[in-house]
């Protein structure tokens, strides 16, 4: 591997510059919260911030959802997928000038592509009955998000990406240990990759 391969100098993950015109090239939002004169919170968001933070919020409710409450399998499936497709369309939305600037336009293809193979799997396995795949479904979406997380770091050069995909492949393996809570677990620990992830700056080579 080319030794230049990542940004070495940089840490993996930073508080973003306070400075806009470094975003100059994406389209961002800024936020700065204040009361009187100080300043309570304040941070940039690009397109792909608000799509990590859109996942964050889904994926925590419908973890939790499967975790604490007695609703139907089959109406959470409907209502989740309903609301996953959603999320899609908002994500090929708000990142199109993401990705077109990194030119990666094929990596957001894979992740869509990723989600909605998940998803095929989750909802054929409690249609159908796969009773393999329905006690692993933590297992499953953490391999979803793993795969995309590893693709996209050796993608983007990004060693705070690689480290995400790695974790969540070691979460698995922890998944038996934890069987009564795994869907609290696996919501509270993708979501928090997922706010990590919108709210520091993480390293690429450029």
């Amino acid at each position: 591997m080319n030794i230049n391969f990542f940004t070495n100098s940089a840490p993996l993950l930073r508080r973003k510059p306070s400075n806009p015109q470094y975003y100059s090239h994406y389209k961002y939002w800024f936020i700065d919260w204040q009361i009187g004169k100080y300043q309570i919170y304040s941070n940039l968001y690009t397109q792909i911030d608000l799509a990590c933070i859109l996942w964050a919020f889904l994926v925590f409710i419908m973890f939790v959802t499967a975790q604490f409450f007695p609703v139907s399998w089959v109406v959470q499936t409907v209502l989740w997928s309903a609301l996953s497709l959603i999320c899609l369309i908002a994500m090929i939305r708000w990142t199109k000038n993401w990705v077109t600037v990194e030119c990666v336009n094929w990596l957001l293809n894979f992740w869509v592509v990723l989600v909605i193979a998940g998803l095929l799997c989750t909802n054929l396995s409690i249609f159908l009955g796969w009773g393999i795949v329905l006690i692993h479904l933590c297992s499953l979406w953490l391999g979803v998000a793993s795969v995309g997380y590893l693709l996209t770091g050796i993608t983007l050069h990004s060693r705070a990406l690689i480290v995400a995909g790695i974790f969540h492949l070691l979460v698995i393996w922890f998944l038996p240990f934890i069987s009564a809570w795994q869907f609290l677990f696996t919501g509270t620990f993708m979501a928090f990759f997922l706010v990590i992830l919108a709210e520091f700056q993480w390293d690429r080579y450029k």
